[in-house]
């Protein structure tokens, strides 16, 4: 395991590194200038650290089924982008209201509340940019795969739907059945995507492409139910966030209904089934069985 996550450290350093040179102040073909203030709030949300997770996903899906590492870090770039929108509009005080993200002040916090939602918005927009770009070297047709896959695991099926289900649940807690929809959603989808989006990047057939839309579904709900019991049991600290605040706001979680033990019972069993998903692909999917295990475990 340490030397897993020696290679996701290292992975992540080398996204940071792109994500860096995507965000830099000079103007791509078509835009007219980079506002400065913009794009420090920008650059402020994304280049914080973070284990890069989404991406490496992205990254290792692709190498599994024999994908072109250089387009798989550009996916990656442009699903991270996704999510650091995500967090950027989540902290914000209509939505989850956070003071703190990875340790230091969030971007409405650092900046203003007009400034991280536009950095928001910049960066949803640039992670299509960044797939449609002649850099990203696919065919059209995976291209356009791509773009549709993602549109859907962000938007109001997806990602921004489930935020919708999470802030709706503050007032009326939902059941079990509606649990497991908000956090597929929510959380889930962009899991999902990445590994759904290496097998597009190989140009895989739809076997392939559905096993590993279904190790991503199984590792989704393996994280949300991971960040659930952490909510519940780690401090602020360690989390680099606050933490508590599900059970604060009357929040309906899986954890809340079942309790702490079941929950970890639950986060092996995800982990065996996904692990199990992958079985036929031999010591190529070592890294990926990794991954499942490194989420169902993780302390923070």
């Amino acid at each position: 395991m340490i030397a897993f996550e020696q290679h996701l450290t290292e992975s992540g350093k080398r996204m940071e590194a792109l994500l860096s040179s995507l965000l830099a102040d000079t103007c791509l073909p078509g835009e007219i200038t980079r506002p400065a203030s913009l794009l420090a709030a920008m650059r402020y949300g994304t280049l914080n650290g973070g284990k890069r997770l989404r991406p490496f996903l992205v990254q290792e899906s692709a190498s599994l089924l024999g994908g072109d590492p250089q387009v798989a870090a550009r996916v990656g770039a442009a699903l991270e982008c996704v999510h650091c929108y995500s967090l950027v509009h989540d902290d914000l005080p209509a939505m989850d209201d956070d003071d703190v993200r990875r340790g230091r002040p969030t971007v409405h916090k650092a900046f203003d509340e007009a400034s991280a939602i536009l950095a928001g918005d910049s960066l949803l927009t640039y992670a299509f940019d960044i797939i449609a770009a002649p850099e990203t070297r696919l065919a059209d047709r995976q291209k356009t795969e791509l773009v549709l896959a993602l549109a859907r695991a962000s938007g109001i099926g997806g990602m921004a739907g489930g935020q919708a289900l999470d802030l709706a649940a503050e007032k009326d807690a939902p059941d079990e059945k509606g649990i497991l929809t908000l956090q597929a959603m929510k959380t889930g989808a962009l899991l999902r995507f990445a590994c759904e989006a290496g097998a597009i990047v190989a140009g895989s057939g739809t076997e392939d492409r559905q096993r590993l839309r279904t190790f991503g579904q199984k590792i989704g709900l393996a994280f949300q139910l991971a960040d659930d019991l952490l909510d519940v049991t780690a401090d602020a600290e360690t989390m680099g966030k606050a933490t508590g605040k599900d059970a604060a706001r009357g929040k309906g979680t899986l954890v809340a209904l079942h309790g702490p033990a079941w929950a970890e019972e639950r986060l092996a069993a995800l982990a065996r089934e996904a692990v199990e998903l992958l079985s036929d692909f031999g010591e190529r999917a070592v890294v990926l069985q990794e991954t499942a295990r490194f989420i169902a475990d993780r302390k923070r």
